[in-house]
C-alpha cells in the first residue's frame, strides 16, 4: 500500500486540508477499482466500512493477492468533517456555498474529449479507445484550476476516480436498510455486489437528475458511446454505483466487517483480488426503477410515530407512519400506494407539513424529472 496526499485550496489564512488516497496493486496487471466513503461527511457507517476494508486490503496485498489496482479514499470529505454548529454535525452541504457535496459534479463533455483525442481513435480496438479517452479525461481534469476549497475537493476526487473501471461511492441514509443506487447499464456488473452485501433494495436510473458522483462517470461514457457510434468501438469503464450502508447510527464493528468482507468477495469475483470466489447468495429483492419509488411526505405537522419498520416489505394500503397533533388530538395515518420495501426514512420524530418522510420501492415508474432529493 502506498499513500498519496492531495492538498486542497486553502479557504482562509492559516488553514489547510488535504485528501488522502490509499493505493493497492497495479492497474497494469488488471482492472482498476475506485472506492470512496462519506462524501456526505456525516454518513459515518461508510467511513468505518472503508477503514475496515483498508486493513483487509493491506493484508491481502501483503499476501501477494492483488491482480489489479484498488484506490481507496476512506475520508472523501475533510471539509464536511469540520462543519459542526452548536453541537450538530452538518456534513451534507458545504457551509460557505450551500452546495450539496454530492450534486452537480463538473465533468468535461464527451465532445471535448473526442476532439482532444481526434484521429488517434481506432476503428477496431475498443480497449485502446477506452484507454485513450480515459487518459484525455484525466488530463482535462488536471488542467482545470479550482477557485476554492470546495472545487479543489471535487477535482481531486474526480481525478482519482476517472482512472478506474469500477467506481463505488459508499454512503448511508438517515434510517435505512442496505440499498444500492446504480444504472441499468451498470446493474449486471453490480448485481453480485448486491448479493454479497445483502442489499434489501436496488434502485435503477440512467440519469436521476442530480449529477451525483457515481452517475457522472456512467453518463459520460454513455454519451461517448452515442457520439462515436458503431464505427468506433468503446470499452465499458462505466460501472458505477452508490452503496447506502443502512442508517447514520448503524456504526459498529460487526456491520462494518460484514460490508467490507462483501466488497472483498466482490473484488475476488471480478478477479481484482486473487482467490476462489464465494457463491453469491440469492438477491434479497429484485431491482426496481428509482422512478417507481414512492416519496412519502408529511400531510401535517406533529409527532411522527412510525408503524412500519425500516426494511419492511409492505403491501399497497399498509400504514407507514402516524402524525400526532398533541393540541387537537388528531392522528393522521399515512399509507403507501406501493407494494415494496420501505427502504429509508427520516431520523427526526417531529416534522413540519410537507416534510419528506421516507421512500418505498415500486416496480412501475410513477415519477419523472429529478428523482433524488436535495
Amino acid at each position: 500500500m502506498h499513500t498519496q496526499r492531495h492538498p486542497l485550496v486553502s479557504t482562509t489564512l492559516g488553514t489547510s486540508r488535504e485528501l488522502a488516497s490509499f493505493h493497492f496493486g497495479d492497474a497494469a496487471n488488471g482492472e482498476s477499482v475506485y472506492l470512496q466513503a462519506s462524501l456526505h461527511a456525516d454518513e459515518t457507517p461508510a467511513m468505518l466500512t472503508a477503514w475496515t476494508l483498508k486493513q483487509r486490503l493491506a493484508a491481502l496485498e501483503a499476501e501477494g493477492r492483488m491482480r489489479g489496482e484498488i484506490v481507496l479514499v476512506p475520508v472523501a470529505n475533510p471539509i464536511g468533517l469540520s462543519q459542526h454548529v452548536l453541537g450538530q454535525f452538518l456534513g451534507r452541504f458545504e457551509a460557505n456555498s450551500g452546495h450539496n457535496f454530492n450534486r452537480d459534479f463538473p465533468m468535461p463533455s464527451a465532445a471535448a474529449l473526442i476532439e482532444r483525442v481526434g484521429a488517434r481513435l481506432s476503428s477496431g480496438d475498443a480497449a485502446h479507445n477506452a484507454r485513450l479517452l480515459r487518459g484525455a479525461l484525466v488530463e482535462m481534469l488536471g488542467e482545470t484550476t479550482a477557485k476554492n476549497e470546495f472545487e479543489s475537493l471535487r477535482l481531486a476526487l474526480l481525478g482519482l476516480a476517472s482512472k478506474a473501471d469500477v467506481v463505488l461511492d459508499l454512503h448511508c441514509s438517515l434510517e435505512a436498510t442496505m440499498h444500492i443506487y446504480t444504472s441499468p447499464a451498470s446493474w449486471p456488473a453490480i448485481e453480485p455486489l448486491a448479493r454479497y452485501l445483502g442489499a434489501n433494495g436496488v434502485l435503477l436510473a440512467t440519469d436521476s437528475g442530480g449529477q451525483s458522483f457515481d452517475e457522472v462517470h456512467a453518463l459520460l461514457w454513455n454519451e461517448l458511446r452515442e457520439r462515436l457510434g458503431d464505427a468506433t468501438p468503446l470499452g465499458a469503464p462505466n460501472i458505477a454505483a452508490t452503496i447506502e450502508h443502512r442508517g447514520q447510527r448503524d456504526v459498529d464493528y460487526d456491520t462494518a466487517s460484514h460490508d467490507a468482507e462483501a466488497i472483498v468477495d466482490y473484488l475476488i469475483a471480478r478477479g481484482v483480488i486473487e482467490g476462489e470466489a464465494k457463491d453469491a447468495p440469492p438477491l434479497a429483492q429484485a431491482a426496481t426503477p428509482l422512478a417507481g419509488s414512492q416519496q412519502l411526505t408529511a400531510p401535517a405537522s406533529g409527532i411522527v410515530v412510525y408503524r412500519a419498520k425500516v426494511g419492511a416489505r409492505l403491501q399497497a394500503g399498509d400504514p407507514v407512519f402516524d402524525i400526532v397533533d398533541p393540541v387537537t388530538d388528531s392522528v393522521t395515518t399515512v399509507t403507501t400506494a406501493n407494494g415494496g420495501v420501505f427502504y429509508m426514512r427520516r431520523a427526526v420524530r417531529f416534522v413540519y407539513a410537507g416534510a419528506p418522510m421516507g421512500r418505498v420501492t415500486g416496480e412501475k415508474a410513477i415519477r419523472s424529472g429529478v428523482l433524488i432529493g436535495a
